[in-house]
């Protein structure tokens, strides 16, 4: 066995995370009321590069692409070696200026109140699974690019289909799938990909830094020189200029000690041609102070957090929450509009409108007079028949003000972490962003059933001890707890392999309640005339305790008016970040992850949905084979108190002619067990020189990693 020592990491840790976000048949009934309290329209003028939260800018073209693995320097996976982003140094074995706290940030940290569910009907359509496939997992993640790469947790999930292709971008990586068979349609890298000594097989995975063509994001095994850092990626298809489109974040490193520099950018990446395996179009746009300085209490830097897009007839959007990188705090969605016949004509440079969202929403009295938006996410339509081409091209945009964000941007004290209304924004004259842009954004408060913040999740023995007796499948709670087991160098303790020599607290990791989200919205659609969206909220049950379930909306966008809603929940099981697709027609499918206190692991889930009964019966596309066992949850991987294990946050889903495919996480390795996960580095055993990757005596391919343990699903579905 080549250095076995391999995943002792650093004695120091500085861990980084994203901090985000995460029984009976249960629906919701209709509810008609709706309210149009408010309307704020803003106008902005073609002459004027600034007017009123709006700003205009010329984006030129950065280059050129394609999803193939950029140069790198083999790992050796030996010890001391960087798992997290942030977790570099300075020359005196300081931390770096600034520690990886502040990605997909959430200010709501304790639950509200939701609504009851009672018992619904059964939705008109009864999706019919076509093909279902597994998509990206953390062992993919980790081990692109020759192992140069992060522990990342939890997925952040962007898919997309169209032209017989289904595009994955998930964290840091990228992967092409032939729409038919599930297969990657990108090159076989597993020959070079080297890492320990060894191939390893990422089903021709690609790292995000290589496609968008930046250095490796770190270098195996001391650490530098670091490259950026690429998060949160979203992907779309747009059949009307037969464009696949896939944007991320991305943070600036110090390259001698991978520390946060607080510059950060959004890039986009469009494909040439509608074959998304080939050339690529890059645009990169700063906005590190893109948010308002409300008085010197939220001033920036600002990160860009959170981005997601949207499209319509002539426009593509893309939407982010501002956090500032000094305090608490929340400064305002930020929407960007941009022409999507230059973006789809790799023009020179291309029109983009800046509008910042704060203090444009008319607010509740404990708020004062008015709200920024918060997690403002734009609209997708299906085919090229669907977009609303009324008032000079428009654009609709949904989002929720429950979470402190929208409550509390500025004080820090906790709002109510409840709400009765939803915000739509309809964005309007988007033709003018091909020549001279002149946009009027306007808001809608719309009065809908009480959501609010919702608790963990449960998943099978959650907050029991984990054990290798008796919880075989967690293993890294199982390793951290574990001070019997002999090792390969004659010590004992399997807890030596994950936290080296440092203080241990035996029998302190628990089973995981993995997080749920914050009630911001999820991912919109306007399809059949209609908008839809979805988000998570607390769902009461009788006398049982609030469960983690769905609120949905189907509303009317051009009065405002809810056409249908509920509260969707299952007694005893939690569901989260869900995911809405909905053809032309109108019918649609529901995604999300799915997991309960009794025999349901953390499983890729669906339900259908439609304007006629609203949200029918639950679905296990596939189940869970283990706990969620993500580093995240553990107190001695250094998290803060009290722990969040991360999950999720987002899902999605991508509507293909008649056809909706469906993304969302899940575990999924069931021959991964304790003596498999510890192979070598246990005393007598055998298999995989990397830690943890169950990987055998082939070296891989694995389905997770010693440090986590999640998968994504990608499926078809006929509605």
């Amino acid at each position: 066995m080549k250095n076995p020592h391999r995943f002792n990491r650093s004695k120091s840790i500085l861990s980084y995370w994203r901090l985000a976000l995460g029984g009976t048949f249960l629906c919701t009934g209709l509810a008609l009321a709706f309210v149009a309290s408010s309307t704020m329209t803003t106008p902005v003028g073609a002459a004027s590069a600034q007017s009123a939260g709006f700003y205009t800018r010329q984006i030129p073209l950065a280059g050129t692409s394609s999803p193939q693995t950029g140069d790198f320097t083999p790992s050796d996976g030996s010890q001391g070696q960087v798992e997290f982003a942030g977790q570099g140094v300075t020359e005196d074995g300081s931390p770096g200026p600034v520690p990886g706290t502040v990605v997909n940030r959430s200010l709501s940290k304790g639950p509200g109140k939701g609504a009851s569910a009672t018992s619904g009907k059964k939705a008109k359509s009864n999706p019919q699974l076509n093909f279902s496939f597994a998509g990206l997992n953390l062992y993919q993640q980790r081990y692109a690019r020759g192992g140069n790469q992060f522990t990342v947790e939890p997925p952040d999930q962007g898919m997309c289909a169209g032209n017989g292709y289904v595009v994955e971008a998930v964290n840091d990586v990228l992967n092409v799938f032939n729409a038919g068979t599930g297969t990657s349609a990108l090159p076989d890298n597993t020959a070079t990909n080297i890492v320990g000594g060894f191939p390893r097989n990422v089903n021709h995975a690609v790292d995000l830094n290589s496609f968008f063509g930046y250095a490796q994001a770190v270098t195996r095994p001391s650490g530098p020189p670091f490259g950026p850092f690429v998060t949160d990626p979203s992907c779309l298809y747009d059949a009307a200029t037969q464009r696949f489109f896939v944007i991320a974040l991305t943070l600036n490193t110090n390259p001698a000690t991978g520390g946060f520099t607080t510059v950060n950018h959004l890039d986009v990446a469009v494909s040439q041609t509608s074959n998304p395996t080939g050339g690529w179009n890059i645009y990169r746009f700063d906005v590190t102070n893109d948010g308002t300085n409300t008085g010197g209490v939220n001033p920036g830097p600002y990160l860009g957090d959170y981005p997601h897009i949207g499209a319509d007839a002539n426009g593509f959007y893309i939407t982010t929450n501002a956090y500032p990188w000094c305090c608490n705090g929340f400064s305002g969605a930020q929407i960007y509009a941009f022409s999507k016949a230059q973006l789809a004509a790799g023009a020179a440079s291309v029109n983009m409108v800046h509008i910042d969202t704060s203090g444009l929403v008319s607010a509740p009295s404990e708020a004062g007079s008015t709200q920024p938006g918060f997690t403002v996410w734009p609209a997708q339509s299906p085919g090229t028949s669907q977009f609303n081409l009324a008032n000079g091209g428009t654009e609709y945009f949904l989002s929720s003000n429950a979470a402190d964000e929208a409550q509390k941007p500025v004080s820090g004290a906790a709002g109510t972490r409840t709400s009765t209304q939803v915000v739509a924004w309809t964005l309007t004259n988007t033709s003018s962003l091909d020549t001279s842009p002149a946009l009027s954004l306007s808001n809608n408060l719309v009065t809908v059933n009480q959501y609010g913040v919702p608790p963990k999740q449960v998943q099978p023995g959650s907050g029991t001890t984990a054990d290798k007796t008796t919880t075989p499948d967690v293993a890294q709670g199982d390793c951290l707890n574990d001070e019997t087991t002999l090792l390969f160098n004659g010590q004992t303790g399997c807890w030596k392999l994950l936290v080296g020599a440092t203080a241990h607290a035996a029998g302190t990791e628990v089973i995981a309640s993995p997080d749920s989200n914050d009630t911001r919205m999820q991912q919109v659609m306007y399809a059949n005339g209609k908008l839809w969206g979805a988000l998570d909220t607390a769902v009461s049950f009788d006398s049982n305790p609030d469960r983690a379930g769905i609120a949905w909306y189907i509303l009317n966008p051009t009065n405002s008016k809810i056409v249908m809603q509920g509260t969707y929940g299952i007694a005893g099981a939690s569901l989260t970040y869900p995911a809405i697709g909905v053809t032309a027609s109108g019918r649609g499918v529901m995604a999300f992850s799915y997991t309960d206190d009794t025999t349901t692991k953390p499983s890729a889930a669906y339900a259908p949905i439609d304007g006629s009964v609203g949200v029918g019966d639950t679905h296990i596309i596939a189940m869970g084979a283990t706990r969620d066992d993500g580093f995240s949850g553990y107190k001695q991987q250094r998290f803060p108190n009290p722990i969040r294990s991360r999950w999720g946050d987002y899902g999605a889903a991508a509507v293909d002619g008649n056809s909706v495919w469906i993304a969302s996480e899940l575990t999924q390795d069931s021959n991964c067990d304790y003596t498999a996960w510890g192979g070598p580095f246990f005393a007598g055993g055998s298999g995989d020189n990397l830690l943890g990757t169950c990987g055998g005596a082939s070296h891989g391919p694995g389905t997770r990693t010693a440090l986590g343990d999640w998968n994504t699903r990608i499926s078809r579905l006929t509605p």
